[in-house]
């Protein structure tokens, strides 16, 4: 869920535990699916492919579909060995492939999206249009990588030059382009026609998608026992799906905080899937329980993960909250959100710049950043957070009590934690 990226701080804010609402979940619902099995990676279909690749091998579609399987084991596993399996293989089919196959600079691309090497998949997609092969994906790519990069009237061009309601790939752009804008409502709408694609498609992928972020807008827009549904139908096809049992982890921990029953459910999770994320919220229901040791050992877990190399820039927006508000290592968090901003300049990495200069006593330089990087340009309730402390510190309260009326609404999306912060603004 994208708003535990930009919100971490407020995994160190404790709030009374009030009592919970009733009960929308069931456990009877969900029990079945957390029973732990490891995940296969491997298949006869994947050893087929993968024997056929030699050291000088120029077999092109076997590095296509070794990738392909390598990124679906990352998917399912959260071990970050497969990603970088899956690179290696797309690089060179890359490295061999002729000029009509933009579909390897595509899958590369995509690859590094998920490794938060941005600037580099916004390379590749130029290549793949260079070769005009498969247009309207490398336009959907492109798209994809200006909304990463913050270049949005970019980005809006290329969803403008998409424009198909009969196409799952648009409807789903065009739900995230208007959940950028701030229009839930309108989100959701094309999102759900989107869903109903998918499933006349018969295809299971393209109905996990819409099901766990049809789940997340939903949980966004308050409508929590939609969003519920939407993680079993997910589960219902795809059981050991770690999302969709996270996303039901934070409905039991937000909305009807029961912290206990939402750390029994990451800890079936997290048995066999290797996401450093996971752990840091099992540290921020561990906080809101009292229990300081599971914490603590949890935040150890997460930091022992995120030293592997192969993790890259992936953390780096977890890791500066963690410098600011765990920590307090402002200066590590400072120079580290400053190269978040060279990677991913977006109101998210500018509002960890800004609180970090706040952190280290530049209120005035904070309130600069905030002006000219995130006023106006986002709606996400973690950034509005920073930035009404911000305008707090420098006589601003108006401006904070706007935002702190707004975020009064977004305490499900922030966590239980968030009353005391917001309260405090």
């Amino acid at each position: 869920m994208k708003y535990f990226t930009i919100c971490i701080t407020l995994l160190f804010l404790f709030s009374c535990q009030t009592e919970p609402k009733s009960s929308l979940t069931d456990a009877r619902d969900y029990n079945k699916y957390l029973v732990s099995n490891p995940s296969r990676t491997t298949s006869k279909y994947f050893e087929l492919w993968n024997s056929k690749i030699k050291p000088d091998s120029s077999q092109l579609m076997s590095f296509g579909i070794v990738g392909g399987e390598y990124n679906r084991y990352f998917q399912n596993t959260g071990d970050i060995q497969y990603l970088k399996k899956s690179e290696q293989v797309l690089k060179k089919a890359v490295a061999i492939a002729a000029m009509d196959e933009a579909g390897y600079y595509r899958a590369l691309a995509r690859n590094y999206i998920s490794q938060h090497r941005f600037r580099e998949a916004a390379q590749l997609a130029d290549s793949a249009r260079a070769i005009r092969s498969g247009i309207d994906q490398t336009l959907g790519l492109m798209f994809d990588v200006n909304m990463e990069l913050g270049n949005y009237d970019i980005a809006q061009k290329y969803l403008d030059s998409l424009k198909n309601m009969n196409d799952f790939a648009y409807l789903i752009r065009v739900s995230k382009w208007n959940d950028y804008k701030g229009d839930l409502d309108t989100t959701i709408r094309f999102m759900e026609k989107a869903k109903l694609k998918a499933e006349d498609s018969k295809n299971k992928e393209l109905r996990l998608w819409a099901y766990t972020n049809l789940a997340d807008y939903y949980g966004h827009a308050g409508r929590i026992e939609d969003s519920y549904k939407h993680y079993l139908k997910t589960l219902e096809l795809d059981p050991e799906n770690a999302y969709a049992k996270k996303g039901i982890a934070w409905i039991v921990f937000s909305y009807e905080k029961k912290a206990a029953e939402a750390m029994r459910i990451l800890d079936s999770v997290t048995k066999n899937y290797k996401a450093p994320d996971y752990y840091l919220l099992k540290a921020e229901i561990a906080d809101f329980m009292g229990d300081d040791l599971k914490s603590l050992s949890n935040f150890d877990t997460y930091f022992e993960m995120v030293q592997n190399p192969a993790y890259g820039d992936m953390y780096n927006a977890y890791n500066v909250s963690l410098y600011l508000d765990r920590t307090d290592q402002f200066d590590k968090a400072l120079k580290l959100s400053r190269k978040e901003v060279g990677n991913r300049p977006t109101p998210e990495s500018y509002s960890l710049l800004a609180y970090s200069h706040f952190k280290k006593g530049d209120k005035e330089k904070a309130l600069e950043i905030v002006q000219k990087y995130i006023e106006g340009k986002t709606f996400e309730p973690g950034i509005l957070l920073y930035a009404a402390e911000i305008y707090s510190a420098n006589g601003l309260f108006e401006k904070a009590k706007e935002i702190k009326i707004e975020l009064a609404e977004a305490i499900y999306e922030l966590g239980p934690s968030s009353e005391v912060a917001i309260s405090n603004l």
